[in-house]
């Protein structure tokens, strides 16, 4: 019995203490963990190094996601020839206001006509004091139109659609340009020679208006304009992005001709044709670039320069 009682106290002795459980380690151990991940998502995998250079590459090329831009207000276009004209330009409009038992002529039918045309375009009728009301007291002669707010671009949304169309960008920035003729003009110019859209600064400038619209001849409908609060800040963003900004300016270092650097990614900045550039946008220009004129002109107008220099552009992309 003795010797029963020293085995069992030795086999005692020798435990090492209290077993510590699994605690399920062991089954979580031998349960399946899924699906094995494709190669281009496996760290280490020459796919994945490929596949994350390319997101790499594809992030550089396109500096940030598009944002889209402010609206402008709306605008009333009053009197029988603009009315008739601003539809016949296709100018956008969302409601034609005609003036209760107006004369019927022939400007008022050809508005009509071509209002019923668009079929988006809804017929008002409204009283006479009611359409003085709307236009403040102008002389609308029995005709109104309301035109919606114009919906700018964001200023990289230009660059990117260049780059989704395999181009390098070609924008248009003006500085100090107040005729919204001269802004449809080169939104025109700028259709015309393969450019990616206009930007314009928020103040002391023109925006799209309804004369805008009529002077681009129906292509700002395809040809993006961005209004941004600074222009520096938006041709700083520009250059950040590997984009050469020339200034067009009557002294500058360079003639339109010479410089190499416009058959790449460019913006033209086209200042008012009294003033020019202002000195910060100046001051921030990469170049500055005149146009040869041996007439001795001692300045263009700003839509007849800015279709100089796009085609120069033009010619050397061909």
């Amino acid at each position: 019995m003795a010797g029963n009682s020293q085995r069992r106290n030795r086999r005692t002795s020798n435990k090492k203490g209290m077993q510590v459980g699994s605690g399920g380690q062991r089954r979580r151990g031998l349960e399946g963990k899924g699906p094995t991940p494709p190669a281009s998502a496996r760290k280490g995998h020459k796919k994945n190094r490929v596949a994350n250079a390319q997101a790499k590459q594809a992030a550089a090329r396109r500096p940030a996601p598009r944002r889209g831009g402010v609206k402008g207000t709306s605008e009333m276009v009053v009197g029988r020839n603009p009315v008739y004209e601003a539809l016949r330009d296709g100018v956008p409009a969302t409601t034609l206001y005609v003036q209760q038992y107006i004369d019927n002529d022939e400007r008022v039918r050809d508005a009509l006509q071509l209002a019923g045309e668009r079929g988006n375009i809804n017929l008002m009728e409204a009283p006479r004091p009611e359409l003085d009301r709307m236009t403040n007291g102008l002389n609308h002669q029995g005709l109104v139109l309301q035109v919606p707010p114009y919906e700018y671009a964001h200023p990289e949304d230009l660059t990117a659609a260049a780059y989704d169309n395999g181009e390098d960008p070609l924008i248009v920035a003006l500085d100090g340009v107040t005729d919204p003729r001269n802004l449809g003009a080169i939104v025109r110019s700028v259709s015309a020679f393969g450019g990616h859209g206009v930007v314009v600064p928020e103040r002391r400038a023109a925006g799209m208006t309804a004369g805008a619209w009529k002077s681009s001849a129906g292509t700002a409908a395809r040809t993006p304009v961005s209004r941004v609060t600074n222009l520096t800040r938006a041709l700083e963003g520009y250059q950040k992005a590997g984009i050469t900004v020339v200034g067009l300016a009557a002294d500058g270092e360079h003639t339109v001709e010479d410089l190499e650097a416009l058959g790449g990614p460019v913006v033209i900045v086209i200042g008012s044709e009294g003033k020019g550039l202002g000195r910060l946008v100046g001051e921030t220009c990469d170049y500055r670039v005149r146009i040869s004129m041996p007439g001795g002109a001692e300045s263009l107008n700003a839509g007849v320069a800015a279709g100089i220099v796009l085609y120069e552009v033009a010619r050397r992309r061909a």
